[in-house]
């Protein structure tokens, strides 16, 4: 039922979109794709996946899960076809959780799982935090509202109250403190940036590809938060509110609403085409047994 109603959440959100656009402006996007750049940016997330794994890989360890590579890469691609056809966005990596189960115990799995994705999005969201405080102390390039300080403000509050929750001594406060003593490695940071300059690429080239050049100014700010609309539990794979965002966006960078919904739809595609492979490997990859059924 919840699957059902947030594929009507998406269609119902693109459907007053294109309305609110102009259907035929943004099909007027869409017809000069520019295959080009669509492949340059089904390139960019390709090598994300497979950083992306790679950073698991080595965050598992921290949890004394061992994981090769290939294992990571497959369960990685896994999860990203099971979040294109379920809602919320988590379903893959709950998959990823459970199918690892057979390495450790599943809360050990779950928190290896927990903690990659708090790693790559807290890198994000720090990118995104510094770049919209420096455009609204010293402003010259995008015309933010002052209500964006309210965003930052926001995530600002919620670092402090993680950081009470995580001086207390119980399992959530030490996954926390464990989290924390992460985002120190050198490595794993240096990683993270590398797979969100990547993400960044990504958009920008799907704009690029739809026809809208996002001048610098927008690189960490506007990007960022159109990702980070994906994140939005209602929907199935992203769609509908990436558009939207997109498209109330835009226009701080000169570009028409249309303009944020046809870059939407084409990111929305190179995510699919990026994620293929994940058919060769829920082909080749074996069900994971159940512990019931471990000697």
């Amino acid at each position: 039922m919840k699957r059902a109603l947030n594929v009507i959440g998406s269609l119902c959100v693109l459907g007053v979109l294109f309305w609110w656009a102009d259907a035929q402006a943004v099909i007027a996007q869409l017809r000069g794709v520019c295959t080009g750049w669509v492949a340059a940016a089904v390139a960019a997330l390709t090598g994300v996946t497979a950083l992306m794994a790679k950073r698991w890989q080595m965050l598992a360890r921290s949890f004394d899960i061992e994981i090769d590579y290939r294992r990571a890469l497959g369960e990685y691609y896994l999860s990203q076809m099971v979040n294109f056809v379920l809602p919320g966005g988590v379903a893959g990596d709950v998959t990823r959780a459970v199918r690892l189960r057979q390495n450790t115990t599943l809360v050990r799995a779950a928190q290896s799982v927990m903690a990659d994705r708090i790693l790559g999005q807290g890198v994000m969201f720090v990118l995104l935090g510094g770049a919209l405080t420096v455009a609204l102390l010293w402003p010259g390039g995008l015309n933010w509202p002052k209500a964006a300080w309210a965003g930052i403000g926001f995530g600002a509050l919620a670092v402090v109250i993680l950081g009470f929750v995580a001086r207390g001594d119980h399992g959530t406060g030490r996954f926390l403190l464990e989290v924390g003593r992460l985002f120190g490695q050198m490595r794993l940071c240096i990683l993270s940036l590398v797979i969100a300059g990547l993400l960044i690429f990504s958009f920008y080239a799907c704009a690029r590809a739809a026809g809208t050049d996002i001048p610098p100014a927008g690189w960490l700010t506007v990007i960022p938060l159109v990702l980070s609309a994906m994140l939005i539990p209602l929907s199935v794979g992203g769609w509908g509110w990436r558009e939207g965002a997109a498209a109330a966006l835009f226009p701080l960078i000169g570009a028409p609403v249309a303009a944020g919904i046809a870059t939407g739809i084409v990111y929305g595609a190179a995510m699919m085409l990026a994620a293929l492979p994940g058919l060769y490997f829920a082909w080749r990859v074996a069900p994971v047994p159940s512990p019931a059924h471990q000697h």
